[in-house]
């Protein structure tokens, strides 16, 4: 299965009204569209989406996928501020990810193949993650608290070798999901 590219709309308004803004693949900077920085309102035609908060693809990470968010709060945002958004890359439906606890693939190492609501219930000893491995074809949702809450951090099939890959501003892991509504 190959990469698909997807359709989000964004509204300024909450409840899907005011100006708007078209996204079929990658944007970099809302602003270079005419759309100005705040979002209160998205759909997701299809694809799964990783949007952040600033352009250039950084700060915050949300994580969208097929559905309808009339308002902010719907995806986990605390104000409605949104500066660019890309795909996630994805390849199939075979999941498989490497949780390890110290740096560079060190210490110990749970493997994961669904989704865990809290990590700590299943066998990972560590609220921190310093290095995972994602095989496979999905994407992950990594949460730094149980049953999927708190700031999210989405990753790829790859190595990341410490927290700063995925842009986390620290180690703190305790719930993954697979992204799994990406059509």
């Amino acid at each position: 299965m190959s990469q698909y590219s997807g359709k989000i709309v964004f509204y300024e308004g909450r409840c899907f009204t005011g100006k708007c803004l078209e996204v079929y693949g990658e944007c970099d900077n809302f602003q270079d569209w005419g759309f100005m920085n705040r979002v209160n309102s998205i759909r997701v035609e299809s694809g799964a989406w990783i949007c952040y908060d600033h352009p250039d693809f950084r700060g915050q990470q949300y994580i969208l996928e097929r559905g309808e968010y009339p308002e902010f709060q719907r995806w986990n945002a605390h104000n409605d501020h949104m500066g660019s958004c890309r795909t996630v890359r994805m390849h199939g439906e075979r999941y498989r990810i490497e949780l390890h606890e110290g740096n560079n693939f060190s210490g110990r190492c749970t493997e994961f193949c669904e989704d865990c609501p809290f990590l700590q219930g299943r066998g990972f000893s560590s609220d921190c993650v310093n290095s995972l491995r994602v095989y496979g074809d999905g994407a992950w949702v990594l949460y730094e608290e149980p049953n999927y809450r708190g700031r999210m951090y989405i990753v790829e099939r790859g190595n990341y070798c410490d927290f700063g890959e995925w842009h986390a501003q620290n180690p703190h892991i305790q719930s993954i999901r697979r992204v799994v509504n990406y059509f």
